[in-house]
């Protein structure tokens, strides 16, 4: 009886250092994915009133966590039975998110209602302030939704061949990093310019060392927030192509002497217009 206690202990053993192996193995291959996932998110939680800005990020952390349990059995149903539909989720996925930078590079270079606000314009309401907050921490999950299924579907690619005990603990903890790591870093920078107030405030002294580092850290956060808008924008439209041509065969071998990387922004930023001018033209014929 003790010895079939102690082998089946042998065995969860050896399964813990299998998927912490695998684990290790499906977190560096979707290391690039996390990083855009990172900067996009990092841009989608920023521009809130300061008080606001951890309730916000701790919604959009929920709604992210909610993403994850939904997709993964899901993905792991669809991969078992549907394999080609993982595809076509991807696909469409990857439309929304070039869609959401081609806009935004739309919406940089041309005007739009939102510019033209006057001196006069009175202040926000709190209720229009939590209804605008609600609309961004929504606009928010639902890129993390698709950005989720990214990651847990290369995941997935890394243990397909194993038994579906390992793939859904190796996945799991991906999925769990991808969640905690991501928004923990993105807490850390919005929070920036608090922390570098709370080290100005630290002493009394003028032009200490806590006060010079506070200084530099209120003084950076504008500058990597819009830094983390480019970024953002940039990887949309980056993971978008990289959708497109790792699973459409045609872009895939269109244009195979220009440098991946390059192919992939091509693809997310003409598809993302193509998408952007299609509802625009539906739009317009609604309002019509």
């Amino acid at each position: 009886m003790a010895s079939g206690f102690f082998a089946i202990l042998d065995d969860v053993a050896a399964l813990l250092d299998d998927v912490a192996a695998m684990s290790k193995i499906a977190t560096k291959k979707t290391a690039g994915i996390l990083g855009d996932d990172l900067a996009v998110n990092a841009e989608k939680a920023s521009g809130f009133v300061s008080k606001r800005e951890l309730p916000v990020l701790w919604a959009i952390s929920k709604g992210s966590l909610l993403n994850k349990i939904i997709i993964l059995p899901i993905a792991f149903l669809l991969s078992a039975f549907l394999p080609w539909a993982v595809t076509v989720i991807l696909i469409l996925g990857g439309i929304y998110l070039a869609f959401e930078g081609a806009e935004k590079i739309y919406e940089f270079f041309v005007p739009h209602e939102k510019e033209h606000i006057t001196a006069d314009t009175e202040p926000m309401s709190k209720k229009e302030i939590l209804a605008l907050e609600k609309t961004k921490v929504k606009s928010a999950i639902v890129t993390d939704f698709i950005l989720s299924i990214e990651i847990v579907i290369i995941a997935l690619g890394t243990v397909i061949n194993e038994p579906l005990v390992t793939q859904i603990a190796v996945v799991s903890v991906v999925a769990l990093i991808a969640t905690v790591g991501v928004y923990g870093i993105v807490a850390l920078i919005v929070r920036m310019d608090e922390f570098g107030t709370s080290l100005i405030n630290l002493n009394e002294e003028d032009n200490s060392v806590s006060d010079k580092i506070g200084r530099f850290l209120v003084g950076a956060l504008p500058k990597v927030i819009k830094s983390l808008t480019v970024i953002g924008t940039l990887a949309l439209l980056l993971v978008s192509g990289g959708i497109f041509v790792h699973n459409i065969d045609f872009l895939h071998h269109l244009l195979p002497d220009v440098p991946s990387i390059i192919v992939e922004f091509l693809a997310g930023l003409v598809i993302g217009f193509l998408a952007l001018v299609l509802f625009k033209a539906i739009k317009k014929l609604f309002k019509k």
